[in-house]
């Protein structure tokens, strides 16, 4: 898929904020700092349209741009650490959970996973969360560009394993990096497919 267009179109505090239409949608979900808003930067080949930040914590509503000018990507806030405070956090995390539950175009949710981390459990527990409420996702590495391909391979595998104790069949992986531009093609052939 080529993208040709990428518009942002709004920030929202409330998910009954978030627009009334049928146009599908493709979520952006992970923890603090793992790049959600440097892979929509990339995919869109648009530098700032989504903002980004070396801080955790920058993005903190449900940011919408409108791709092609028939379906979106939505970049929601960073779970776990930011600096802000703890009933902050609580705030960002309904609000993602309600979006996650209620959104009812919702097609697809990328969890993206910092590469160099071993499971986390705000990782872990978002995944069980949306298997036990069948919402759809897709697990996409990031920052691939900062390790050697053998210890990537074997994070992956590790990865899988620790996967594996609760999940009888994994979801689909995506390889990334915003830096030296890798996956952006199989996310967007992925989501063409979805859309079609």
């Amino acid at each position: 898929m080529k993208i040709n267009s990428a518009k942002f179109i709004s920030s929202y505090a409330k998910f009954s904020d978030c627009p009334k239409n049928k146009l599908p949608e493709f979520a952006f979900v992970g923890r603090s700092n793992v790049g959600k808003s440097s892979l929509i930067n990339l995919l869109t080949n648009v530098k700032k349209l989504a903002k980004t930040s070396s801080s955790p914590g920058k993005t903190q509503l449900i940011n919408l741009f409108l791709i092609n000018k028939y379906w979106c990507l939505v970049d929601l806030p960073g779970l776990g650490y930011a600096k802000v405070s703890k009933e902050k956090r609580k705030e960002f995390s309904a609000l993602i959970n309600e979006y996650l539950l209620k959104r009812q175009n919702l097609c697809c949710v990328f969890m993206l996973i910092d590469s160099r981390l071993e499971i986390q459990k705000n990782d872990l527990n978002l995944i069980n969360w949306m298997g036990t409420n069948e919402i759809p996702f897709v697990i996409t590495f990031t920052k691939v560009d900062k390790l050697s391909k053998k210890k990537l391979e074997e994070n992956i595998k590790k990865y899988k394993e620790d996967l594996h104790k609760h999940w009888e069949e994994l979801p689909r992986f995506f390889i990334t990096s915003s830096k030296k531009k890798l996956g952006n093609e199989e996310i967007l052939d992925f989501i063409k497919s979805i859309i079609d």
